[in-house]
């Protein structure tokens, strides 16, 4: 008696499951990609003010010497056939208004579940106006603006670099990183990590889940606020500088490179005291996770 299978039967039955998984493969939603570039010219609103709201999508905005702004758009849609996904393609609507000075830009992506549509933006605009950005499921950034700068992220990270201008950003579930900037900075993540380099001026940073990593280069009036509820601080401060320093950790230890001048006693989980001559306010706060002050 033979134990041997049929070599026969066994080349049949892949040639079989193969056939079987390529045709499965080939009726999967969004098995097919179609794309599109749409630009558009304007000229600079009164109020030097953009707003973005982009549904689905990347958003790049880049301050330049010019006097008008340019938005080019890279649109893409996968799709169960090639029709669907170009169906979708043109389907996928941006809207430009102006109104009391300000230049409003709304991108709308339709959504079904077997078809994914996503329009990435990159905008050239005067380095004068201000900037209100907000995109889902899409990263954002922001590069040389000197003004105003509110930038929000849903499931995509947040990047702002070389801004002279006060400038808010958050983001959820994605990191925050603000690079040469000048002004008072509000940073806000929820699941993610804030990093802010060579910054000037005032900061207030928190976040729930995720390390905050600040350096300055000078610290503004409103002084330095930093809290998260997992994750380490370290703060990198000017070498002469004149701040009360307040740190405190629930479930972790502080280092201080910096000889702080201690107020009262020293407790457990806190630092009180000052550098230099006191004055404005370093206040850090983290309740799991260790603080490092350099």
């Amino acid at each position: 008696m033979s134990w041997r299978r049929d070599t026969s039967e066994k080349t049949s039955e892949g040639r079989g499951i193969t056939g079987f998984l390529r045709s499965l493969l080939s009726e999967m939603p969004w098995s097919e990609k179609a794309e599109a570039e749409e630009k558009h010219q304007f000229a600079t609103p009164s109020g030097q003010v953009l707003r973005v709201h982009n549904s689905n999508g990347r958003t790049r905005i880049t301050g330049e010497e010019r006097d008008d702004i340019e938005v080019v758009a890279f649109k893409t849609g996968r799709a169960e056939s090639a029709d669907a996904a170009q169906q979708l393609v043109q389907d996928i609507h941006i809207d430009f208004q102006e109104t009391g000075g300000r230049l409003d830009l709304d991108v709308e992506v339709p959504r079904k579940w077997n078809r994914r549509g996503a329009a990435n933006l990159c905008i050239k605009l005067p380095r004068e106006m201000e900037v209100w950005v907000a995109a889902a499921n899409g990263r954002v950034e922001v590069e040389g603006i000197r003004g105003l700068v509110r930038a929000k992220s849903t499931n995509g990270a947040a990047k702002v670099c070389d801004v002279i201008g006060d400038v808010e950003v958050a983001t959820t579930n994605a990191k925050v990183s603000c690079t040469c900037t000048c002004g008072r900075l509000l940073a806000r993540s929820s699941n993610g990590k804030i990093e802010i380099d060579q910054h000037r001026g005032s900061v207030d940073a928190s976040t729930s889940n995720g390390l905050i990593r600040a350096s300055l280069e000078d610290v503004g009036a409103d002084g330095v606020q930093l809290a998260t509820s997992n994750g380490r601080i370290v703060l990198d401060l000017p070498e002469v500088v004149d701040v009360d320093v307040d740190i405190r950790v629930d479930n972790g230890v502080i280092r201080s490179d910096r000889e702080v001048l201690a107020k009262g006693r020293e407790t457990i989980g806190r630092l009180l005291g000052r550098l230099g001559a006191g004055g404005k306010l370093v206040k850090l706060r983290t309740s799991n996770g260790s603080v490092s002050l350099r």
